[in-house]
């Protein structure tokens, strides 16, 4: 393949260099198109065909089934690594060594409490308010407590800052859950594991002994390391973008929790229980849904089955079934939420439609089960994948930063009124 892309246009001839990835990705490099052209752009709604960046956090491959973070398979990560240490992984470049680890652990556990001031904060939103909502505030007004800017060539304030926000954003997430319950606001308990002091946040009563269940722990353990950072989407896009105009991290994290929010994006497990709990008060008839979501003419759409980048099945998906399978058969359930969940799974799976289309249950389906399992909210699901979200998060900003990538700024096709003449009052 040549090194050089020609484009045509007006009878001119263009040229352009090809990039090539590590992974043999392909891609064209147009950054002088407009320069070279006299103003020509492309136009890609949703910049789906465009590389805004390149990265050497995440590799993607939705046509294999392929992920990776830094190299390392997303299959081996799970069975082998803790949340942190994949977190480690995806923001500083390698795995930690033990002494690494527990020093990045300790760092956390350090800055775990938060300002008793942010209890105003979280005081004045209404009860109704979204914990989505109240997350991305709480985040943002972490700025107020610590005003400092970040000195991005100082590596031991780039460490500060995000240990800082690896320790309380946990505690903020909580903190939003509780509020709306009515539930006294938890510490976090540095005795624990990162992921046993969530729960306890999370779920912890004054009045009663919290027991942590392990197999509770794993299956939440996996599924966050496998939300932890997938590429260029919506919200990792948005911190990026707003992080080159030299914002904050907390103030980017912020943004990429409401980008988050949206039901396109991390609504979409929301989405599978809310599917489920109408399929129950339908009588529970998983073929009849079948049916309806295989009827073109009927706007019944099956959420969780398929992925925006994976055509193949969801790697994701794969893994995470498994410990769904082992936290329902260890906590004994008998909800008919789950066991619509798992007949719907067992038939689409079984059905040709479905397999021919490559429509496969996707990490959506299988979390939002899993967090109902846990007795987390529906309202509460976005913010748990934010919390998984946020080193993939970090870690974007980071490389962002230290690549001193230009501030964001896509263009636009004009499709406008052309100059026109002020028309008074009395001519409109």
């Amino acid at each position: 393949m040549s090194d050089i892309a020609k484009l045509e246009l007006d009878g001119k001839i263009y040229e352009f260099p090809i990039i090539r990835g590590s992974e043999n990705e392909v891609s064209i490099d147009i950054k002088s198109l407009r320069t070279v052209t006299g103003g020509v752009i492309t136009i890609d709604p949703g910049f789906k065909n465009t590389g805004s960046c390149t990265s050497k956090i995440t590799f993607l491959d939705g046509e294999k089934g392929i992920l990776r973070h830094r190299g390392y398979a997303i299959e081996e990560l799970t069975k082998k690594a803790s949340f942190l240490e994949v977190a480690f992984l995806i923001i500083f470049g390698e795995l930690p060594t033990k002494s690494e680890f527990k020093k990045f652990e300790d760092d956390i556990k350090s800055h775990s409490l938060i300002n008793e001031e942010m209890k105003n904060i979280i005081d004045g939103f209404p009860k109704v308010a979204h914990p989505m909502g109240m997350l991305s505030s709480l985040t943002s007004a972490l700025t107020a407590f610590n005003s400092n800017t970040v000195d991005i060539n100082s590596k031991e304030e780039m460490y500060q800052a995000i240990v800082k926000i690896l320790a309380k954003f946990p505690v903020l997430a909580s903190w939003a859950h509780r509020r709306n319950d009515g539930l006294p606001l938890n510490y976090a308990d540095n005795s624990l594991d990162y992921i046993s002091n969530l729960m306890q946040l999370l779920f912890r009563i004054p009045t009663e002994e919290y027991k942590i269940n392990p197999i509770a722990v794993k299956a939440l353990d996996e599924l966050l390391i496998l939300h932890e950072d997938h590429e260029q989407n919506c919200s990792t896009s948005t911190v990026r973008i707003v992080g080159s105009s030299e914002a904050g991290l907390f103030a980017s994290i912020s943004a990429g929790v409401s980008a988050l929010w949206g039901r396109l994006h991390g609504g979409a497990n929301q989405a599978v229980l809310e599917m489920l709990e109408q399929i129950r008060k339908d009588g529970g008839d998983v073929e009849k849904f079948i049916n309806k979501a295989k009827d073109k003419n009927d706007p019944f759409r099956l959420m969780g089955f398929g992925h925006r980048v994976y055509k193949n099945f969801d790697p994701r998906a794969r893994i995470i079934k498994n410990a769904a399978d082992e936290l329902f058969q260890d906590l004994n359930l008998n909800d008919p939420i789950l066991e619509i969940a798992k007949h719907l799974e067992e038939v689409a799976l079984k059905d040709p439609y479905f397999a021919e289309r490559k429509l496969y249950p996707n990490v959506d389906f299988y979390s939002g089960i899993i967090y109902r399992a846990l007795g987390v909210p529906v309202e509460m699901f976005t913010v748990m994948f934010a919390i998984g979200r946020l080193p993939g998060w970090i870690a974007q900003w980071k490389e962002m930063r230290e690549n001193k990538e230009p501030i964001g700024r896509p263009r636009q096709l004009y499709i406008g009124e052309t100059l026109r003449p002020f028309k008074s009052f009395e001519e409109r």
